[in-house]
């Protein structure tokens, strides 16, 4: 370990929030981790050096307070990882307005809320680190879950202007996204659309076959993704963002390879719309 930190962790009850909290307390840090449930706030606290907060990132008026108070127990926030979020499954034409607004409200305002909160701190004292995990679903696109990857969407242009906003103050801001990682993200964490009009059959019903199938056994190894966060938050110069897993890295080499090919076909459209020299 090099120099002790102060992190705050949403949502450290499972998946990788649950590993970025468990390694940087194994590495000497001070983990203030988000919980909703008192067990989960019990079981985290029993560890060494971790403060549990029990707060739903979606209740947005809690948070300033709850931030101040656990500062006040454990510290100023040194990093701040935005985690906790869910994925929604379903086709845009299935799903429903609240659909949209509950994942937009635990993946892109509550994030929003949290780095709120810390940033008045961190710009008093010319320095921290924001991780918000968007996942390869902030990059790239499948079908299917169109809420989920709007979401995540919308999380790195933030995080990318954020970045920009704050870079004067020592601050530095960083889009995680990792690929298949081997949490319940697939299972118990993901809100399903029931299927109701067959025309979208061929595109979803394999999908969702395939993605139930793969929950439990996708390549990424979620400790050693606390590991690449512990190696991120000690850069001197952190990137604006980072990729974890090869199938990410793949999937998005595919995509920059895609719209360059796109833009390139486009290319006299595209510059046939400004004014006549």
């Amino acid at each position: 370990m090099t120099n002790s930190k102060t992190f705050l962790i949403t949502g450290v009850a499972s998946g990788l929030g649950r590993a970025f909290a468990a390694a940087a307390l194994a590495d000497g840090h001070r983990v203030i981790g988000t919980v909703r449930r008192a067990a989960d706030a019990e079981t985290f606290g029993a560890s060494e050096r971790a403060f549990p907060l029990l707060l739903d990132v979606t209740d947005y008026a809690a948070i300033p307070e709850a931030v101040r108070a656990a500062q006040r127990e454990a510290g100023p926030i040194d990093v701040l990882v935005n985690n906790a979020g869910y994925g929604h499954e379903g086709i845009l034409e299935e799903s429903s307005i609240d659909d949209l607004q509950r994942q937009f409200a635990a993946n892109v305002f509550g994030p929003v809320a949290m780095m709120k909160a810390v940033l008045p701190g961190m710009r008093e004292r010319r320095r921290g680190h924001i991780v918000n995990v968007t996942l390869m679903g902030g990059f790239i696109t499948m079908p299917g879950i169109a809420f989920y990857c709007g979401s995540k969407f919308a999380l790195e242009g933030i995080s990318e202007s954020l970045g920009k906003e704050v870079a004067p103050f020592g601050i530095h801001v960083t889009a995680l996204a990792p690929g298949q990682f081997r949490t319940d993200w697939a299972g118990r964490s993901m809100d399903r659309t029931a299927r109701s009009i067959g025309d979208y059959d061929a595109v979803m019903d394999p999908l969702r076959t395939a993605r139930q199938a793969k929950n439990g056994h996708q390549p990424g190894d979620p400790d050693r993704a606390a590991q690449a966060l512990l190696r991120l938050v000690e850069a001197e110069h952190p990137p604006t963002r980072l990729f974890l897993g090869e199938d990410a890295l793949g999937l998005v080499a595919q995509k920059l390879d895609q719209v360059k090919a796109e833009m390139a076909a486009w290319d006299a459209l595209s510059r046939s719309t400004s004014f006549a020299s």
